[in-house]
């Protein structure tokens, strides 16, 4: 036993070091927060400066758009369906959603708000037609839209309905991924800030991460099913911090673990991939895991704001600060 047990160690090891980042060439300066993953070859992505990018051949090439009347906004979150259609996000001042059907040859806007509290931070989709957005709050009442048209239209829901949060306590618009579908019907999204916690319909559980200054809490959730999901966040100001950065449930949110070997710094973005691995990424590079979140691997120091694997396929993709887009090598 004492000969094989180090043997089995290697091959565990090698296994969960196996995987890296490969860096594209995207040929772009964009902050690029938003990125969303069809098929393993479509992959568009969006940003600051009115930035959109589109690949359809797995990132190998880029075709780039900066959104005409748009140059100044940040499209921190982008929602593509196929090659042709997609739906952006901007954030602020005022913030917009737009939508192409031509590739992001031309771009229709469909939602606008000029109210100058206004700030979106994620959209998510549970299909084609239905999508809800998400935004800080405006007098401690969190700001939800939704689409049931493909994002042709959308529609604020009822003041009274808005959830209520604390002081302080809002929303990163850091990777587009603080709220995702829980299921067929129903979202879950994560707050940070003087208080960070997870919101399931009517529920609202406090997170057990680092959180009291507005730099900290949960960037953002990832779901396998309606019991397991991941939330990572931290402090965006201190990027090599892991303190209090990764939390788990397999009860849907009653009760949360960390990990035993947590991710390696602040992390913006995490993403299930399947079985029991996942990954997740932030400022100082990306982790891997292969246990359910208990152990995370540095497998890459790149700097990067969001993962995303493709909804139609097995490959991973990351967009980050200065045009930087890398691809999951396993």
């Amino acid at each position: 036993m004492k000969r094989i047990f180090p043997f089995m160690l290697a091959l565990i090891s090698t296994s969960v070091c196996a995987q890296t980042v490969m860096l594209l060439n995207s040929a772009s300066k964009a902050s690029l927060r938003g990125l969303s993953v069809v098929d393993d070859k479509t992959v568009w992505v969006s940003g600051s400066a009115g930035t959109v990018g589109r690949s359809v051949d797995g990132g190998e090439t880029w075709k780039w758009t900066t959104v005409k009347g748009f140059e100044k906004t940040d499209f921190r979150d982008i929602e593509a369906f196929d090659k042709n259609t997609a739906v952006i996000m901007g954030i602020a001042a005022p913030a917009y959603i737009l939508r192409t059907t031509d590739g992001g040859e031309n771009w229709r806007l469909v939602y606008e708000n000029k109210d100058t509290s206004m700030f979106l931070d994620a959209m998510e989709f549970w299909n084609e037609q239905s999508g809800i957005v998400i935004g800080d709050p405006i007098n401690n009442k969190v700001f939800i839209a939704r689409t049931f048209d493909g994002g042709n239209s959308w529609q604020g829901l009822p003041e009274a309905n808005y959830p209520v949060v604390d002081k302080g306590e809002a929303f990163f618009a850091s990777s587009g991924t603080n709220i995702r579908k829980l299921n067929k019907k129903e979202a879950v999204f994560v707050s940070g800030g003087t208080r960070s916690r997870l919101f399931i319909r009517d529920t609202k559980t406090d997170l057990p991460l680092l959180q009291g200054k507005e730099s900290t809490g949960a960037n953002s959730v990832a779901v396998k099913n309606k019991n397991v999901l991941i939330v990572v966040g931290g402090d965006f100001t201190k990027r090599d911090s892991a303190i209090k950065n990764c939390v788990i449930t397999e009860d849907g949110g009653k009760t949360f673990t960390v990990p035993v070997v947590g991710p390696h710094g602040y992390r913006s973005c995490v993403e299930w991939l399947g079985k029991k691995s996942w990954i997740s990424c932030g400022l100082n590079g990306v982790d891997y895991s292969t246990d359910e979140g208990k152990n995370w691997a540095w497998i890459s120091k790149e700097s990067f704001h969001a993962c995303r694997k493709a909804k139609k396929g097995k490959a991973v993709y990351f967009s980050g600060g200065g045009g930087r887009i890398g691809k999951l090598i396993e």
